[in-house]
Order: C-alpha cells, then structure tokens, then sequence
C-alpha cells in the first residue's frame, strides 16, 4: 500500500494524481470524513479537500466510519483504489475507526496496491500512537483506552508546521515527545510519500 501523508491535502491533491499511473477518473476513492464529525457544519478544511478531489475527476464516495459494521467498512474499503481520511479530531477519528474494524482492516492491506491518503489528522492516525496529537485535539471527544493508532509507518506526522498560531504548541510537542516518537513536521504544501517500507517529503 502507498500512502501520501498531507497536512492539507487541497494543496497538494495535483502532484498526488500526477504521480498516479492512470488518470484520476480510473479510480474509485472512498471519502471518510468522519474526523470531522465534532465539529458540525464549520469545516472548511474538509470541504476544500472534497471539492479538490472532484475538480481532479477522482470518482468519490462519501463514507462515515460512525455506526458502521466492520463487515459494512471492509466491502466498502475493498471495492475502493483509494482510501482518503479526511482531517478533524484525531482521537474522535480512532475511536470510531476502532468500533467500526477499521483500524484492522486497512493494517491488512499493507501488502495490496490500495493507495491510503490522509489529510491532517487522517495522516497523524497513520502513525504509532497519537499521544503527542493531544496537544492540538482535545482527546475528550473519543472513549479511548489507549492512544495506539494505525502503526502504518513508525514516525508521528506533525501538520501544519510554518504557521504561526501553531508554533508554540509544535514546539511543546517536540519538546515533550521528541525522545519518545520520531516526529515528522511537515507544511500545509509538503506531504510524505511511503512505499515499501521507504519514506520521502516532497514539496
């Protein structure tokens, strides 16, 4: 499984389906924007990501983790090319990837040719644990016995790096996890391309 881990995927979408080996009406993209459940109708981010993914021509379907079945999660994630995890609340996110099997269904896809996406916390969930994220979600939103995330790569993305009203928390975040995790910051323009166990942020 490839993955593009994005802080903001909008700005970044074009270089995803330009290095794809077909044309973005080839594949069929399971949209999850279950992160952004907490946050009601006030969720600019996702809809930029949305309408981006329809200007490109992928074929969407929008799909909610929340009350789902994992027998209803894995048709819907086989018959996809593409799994696009949408940002919000990150621990609210693995709460529900885990009541729905999501979280076990797409680890058993590491070997196949699907393409997982991630946007935000979509790409800070792929990660080993999303314990330093608490800094920038509030972690009351999920019921989480452990903060264990997908364990996709081994580094913990941290978004949105460059921008002023975050820098403060960042910095708390690398001083207090910094020994802990591999941190991985990246810009709302640069993403992290992983493909057989090898990653590389591009711009």
């Amino acid at each position: 499984m490839k993955l593009f881990l994005t802080s903001q995927a909008s700005k970044v979408l074009d270089k995803i389906a330009g290095s794809l080996d077909n044309p973005p009406v080839a594949y069929s993209l399971l949209f999850i924007p279950t992160a952004g459940d907490p946050y009601g109708d006030n969720k600019p981010w996702l809809e930029e990501d949305r309408q981006k993914l329809y200007e490109l021509g992928f074929k969407i379907e929008d799909y909610d983790l929340k009350g789902k079945k994992k027998n209803e999660v894995k048709k819907a994630v086989e018959k996809s090319d593409i799994i696009f995890v949408a940002g919000g609340n990150t621990f609210y996110l693995l709460d529900k990837m885990r009541a729905s099997g999501f979280d076990q269904i797409i680890r058993e896809l590491q070997g196949s040719d699907r393409v997982y996406i991630g946007s935000s916390a979509g790409s800070c969930i792929a990660g080993p644990n999303i314990e330093p994220i608490a800094a920038f979600d509030d972690p009351s939103r999920a019921q989480l016995e452990s903060s264990k995330a997908l364990e996709l790569v081994d580094f913990v993305v941290l978004p949105h790096s460059g921008k002023e009203k975050y820098a403060d928390i960042q910095a708390k975040v690398i001083s207090e996890y910094g020994n802990k995790y591999k941190i991985i910051q990246i810009t709302d323009e640069q993403m992290i391309v992983v493909e057989n166990g090898n990653y590389e942020i591009t711009k």
